[in-house]
């Protein structure tokens, strides 16, 4: 059996253990649906990746869950067509603040 000819003291431990630990995964938010996942990774809740559908995930859910799903969706994309919507200048100028 190995034995070590010097002692080990705690800051050379602690130096050595210093990379072992978990570390945060680094998420990111689907454009599609807003959820977070995994960046680079295909998102599990719309099935979407670089702006593509890979996943047909709506064929696998149940009745219910396809409707709720769909209508998260639909919300979604009306929340980014009132995003992107500018005012004009004239708009501006008559909007009462």
């Amino acid at each position: 059996m190995g034995v070590p000819k010097k002692h080990t003291t705690k800051s050379h431990r602690d130096k050595k253990r210093m990379h072992i630990f978990l570390k945060t995964p680094c998420l990111r938010i689907c454009p599609k649906c807003g959820k977070s996942n995994l960046s680079h990774t295909v998102c599990k809740n719309c099935g979407y990746y670089k702006g593509r559908e890979v996943l047909n995930v709506l064929a696998k859910l149940e009745k219910k869950e396809k409707k709720k799903r769909k209508e998260e969706i639909k919300e979604r994309e009306k929340q980014e067509t009132k995003k992107e919507k500018a005012l004009t200048m004239e708009e501006l100028s008559h909007k009462k603040f």
